[in-house]
């Protein structure tokens, strides 16, 4: 990425905030953010960059926004009496990024309107961008996040911070559409590759953003830190040709070791310091594999201590699903079966494809090849991931020529 590309990208949200805050109409200054931001790559290269580049930006989209005013008439005569009062653009220092994470993260929208808004609005990603990402048309997505800015639109709610009554539970939706962003582009859930680099970047780089303005929120520390450490596995994930390279098998020293250390020290930093929240105890877990010297050396007993601490606090069936790989590595593949056992029938899990994919594991573990065999093959059929299909055929192919 280009240092204007770079610049363009973390700006976006500071000046869409400046509109926001000062014109009240979220849909029309994001539009006009996003003219403001072709203009500027358009410009930027050919001419360079300003010397006051925020003001820049804020100044484009104040006029494309104004524009746009003047030209509806008398349906929008009231915001054009209030706006063009005073038409010289807010440059303050305010930054209001974390006020427009809270508004992305409202509890009206869906959790995909949550994620494609934030991407939009305050990742800058371009509607085909998302599009792409999660694999649905473009008008579709267009659609998507048309409705979410009607709907935050019509609910009335301004700019401002959410109460605090409400700040703690917006926090954690906001965090928790990152952690969605993140995981999206480190598995993707469909498509030909196993990843989406741009995704997990945004994730990191707006966790990143989140942790700058919360410095002392020690789950948001711990977010932070859980991608980092897991990203850091990247480039050993994948062989020449994309197919996945499962974690007991990867060439640690392909691991990124900057990523750890930075990971490392966020999760030192964040635990003992606040309430513990999952996030922290994911890190903290994450930490451990990227530690270990090889996958013998790695302290399952200690990884299944903290899945059990993360089900008490933030029980789910993911979390059951690897507390039964852990119980597994540090009991044996049995007793991670008899853990298994307690998601069949669960709705939740239904059609997710891992659930077979982690049985068929501890089956072959403990020496029952026949239906490992069968669970790789119905765990295949049940992925959209073309790399995790091969690696679930392959399995199941070597265990029937067995």
């Amino acid at each position: 990425m280009t240092e204007p590309e770079m610049l363009l990208k973390e700006l976006a949200p500071q000046v869409l905030g400046v509109l926001v805050r000062r014109y009240g109409q979220f849909d029309s200054a994001e539009d006009a953010v996003q003219e403001a931001l072709l203009a500027a790559s358009v410009q930027w290269p050919r001419e360079g960059i300003p010397d006051n580049p925020r003001a820049w930006l804020t100044s484009v989209a104040s006029r494309r926004l104004i524009d746009e005013f003047r030209s509806e008439n008398a349906r929008r005569r009231r915001e054009v009496d209030v706006t063009l009062g005073d038409t010289t653009p807010d440059v303050s220092d305010r930054d209001d990024t974390l006020d427009l994470l809270f508004l992305c993260a409202h509890p009206a929208l869906s959790g995909p309107s949550q994620l494609a808004l934030t991407l939009r609005a305050v990742g800058g990603l371009t509607t085909a961008e998302i599009a792409q990402a999660f694999l649905v048309p473009e008008s579709t997505m267009a659609q998507r996040i048309s409705r979410a800015k009607q709907l935050i639109r019509r609910s009335g709610r301004g700019f401002e911070s959410p109460p605090e009554a409400e700040r703690g539970e917006r926090l954690r939706v906001v965090r928790q559409v990152l952690y969605l962003i993140f995981n999206e582009g480190y598995t993707a859930s469909g498509g030909p590759a196993l990843q989406r680099a741009e995704l997990t970047a945004e994730a990191i780089r707006l966790a990143r953003m989140l942790h700058k303005l919360l410095p002392d929120d020690t789950e948001t520390k711990g977010l932070l830190a859980l991608m980092l450490l897991t990203d850091a596995r990247t480039k050993a994930r994948t062989d020449r040709g994309g197919n996945l390279i499962p974690l007991d098998s990867q060439d640690r020293s392909l691991w990124n070791k900057e990523q750890i250390t930075e990971g490392v020290s966020l999760v030192s930093a964040s635990l003992g310091r606040g309430p513990l929240g999952p996030y922290q105890i994911q890190a903290a877990i994450a930490a451990l594999h990227d530690e270990a010297t090889s996958d013998a050396e790695t302290d399952w007993a200690q990884i299944l201590a903290l899945y059990e601490v993360l089900e008490r606090i933030s029980p789910g069936p993911v979390v059951t699903l690897n507390r039964a790989v852990a119980v597994a590595r540090a009991q044996g593949p049995l007793a991670g079966l008899a853990v298994l056992a307690d998601l069949d029938g669960d709705a939740r899990m239904e059609g997710n494809h891992r659930v077979e994919a982690v049985r068929a594991h501890l089956l072959e573990r403990a020496g029952f090849r026949q239906e490992a065999q069968a669970a790789f093959a119905r765990a295949a059929k049940l992925t959209a991931s073309a790399p995790e299909r091969r690696y679930l055929e392959g399995k199941a192919l070597t265990l029937l020529e067995q």
